[in-house]
């Protein structure tokens, strides 16, 4: 059964997605929604909230656009983006409707999350599931398609996702909200919500949606600071591993990835003591051993004294 209300047309009994974007670009804007148009394949909403002065952070806004959602799956996405699969929707709603299980969906994502102050991805080995084509704002470089897809699947598990890209169940999204009390910027939201989300469901990627990222990330200081916002708050359930990485494994990704945090901390001016006070404070030692707590206090001496 079909009835038409103005431009939609509603199917009884079917599932929709409303689409969710914050939006600082109108001309990326516009690109982004003619794409959705053009791919989707399901009929759907896009929710656009203006926020061009940046006044606003996104787990606020995505907060707002579950609350006026009229579907039942939602998609949180980036305006910076071209999806390059045709009929995607499709795609998204039978992985839901096949895993009553699966509460978050992206596109890229990590199989390990750190307890050592990170973004979603670790360093020294990687865990990164995924597929996307990756281009480049900061730098003179080409796109660069990245897969990640060693068991050749479509579906994988993961402990976290990239935020560029990623769907939930409405009902989801109205029972564990994003937490703009805690990130009130632009970074983290999408590792917080992660973490959220996987203490009661799965936390997916799939490999059968691509799209380009026109933009790279960068590690400015607001993002180090929501870094360690996030860390602070789930400091007793990190490190997150789906099936990944063995004891050796774990204490050498968890010193490469404390190096990474102290370099950045370097560039972005912190001072020495923070960052000590943060390693001693944390569970790196119980995770990374005594001797690579050793040898990262010396790192950190050479680095920032």
């Amino acid at each position: 059964m079909i009835f038409c209300n103005g431009n939609l047309f509603y199917f009884i009994f079917e599932w929709m997605i409303s689409i969710i974007i914050a939006s600082v670009n109108d001309r990326q804007l516009a690109g982004v929604k003619e794409n959705i148009t053009q791919t989707i394949g399901v009929p759907h909403e896009i929710i656009v909230f203006g926020n061009k002065n940046g006044k606003i952070g996104l787990c606020e806004l995505y907060n707002r656009g579950a609350n006026q959602a009229r579907f039942d799956i939602l998609c949180y996405m980036h305006e910076d983006v071209l999806i390059q699969t045709q009929n995607w929707g499709k795609i998204v709603i039978n992985s839901f409707k096949e895993n009553q299980k699966l509460g978050l969906l992206g596109i890229v994502g990590s199989k390990y999350k750190a307890t050592s102050p990170s973004g979603w991805s670790c360093y020294g080995l990687s865990a990164k599931r995924g597929v996307i084509i990756q281009g480049f704002k900061h730098e003179d470089k080409a796109p660069i398609e990245e897969c990640s897809n060693p068991d050749n699947n479509s579906y994988e598990k993961v402990a976290c996702i990239d935020g560029v890209w990623f769907c939930t169940r409405k009902d989801i999204a109205l029972s564990l909200k994003f937490d703009e009390d805690t990130l009130k910027g632009f970074h983290c939201y999408d590792i917080d919500y992660s973490l959220t989300v996987g203490q009661k469901y799965d936390v997916a990627v799939t490999f059968d949606v691509i799209l380009e990222h026109f933009s790279e990330g960068s590690f400015e200081k607001s993002w180090m600071q929501e870094v360690l916002k996030l860390h602070k708050k789930w400091s007793d359930v990190l490190p997150r591993n789906i099936d990944m990485f063995d004891k050796k494994q774990i204490q050498f990704v968890e010193k490469r990835t404390f190096r990474f945090f102290i370099e950045q901390a370097k560039k972005n001016g912190f001072p020495a003591h923070k960052i000590f006070a943060i390693l001693w404070t944390s569970r790196f030692v119980k995770y990374a051993g005594l001797k690579n707590f050793l040898k990262i206090n010396l790192f950190l001496l050479k680095k920032l004294l």
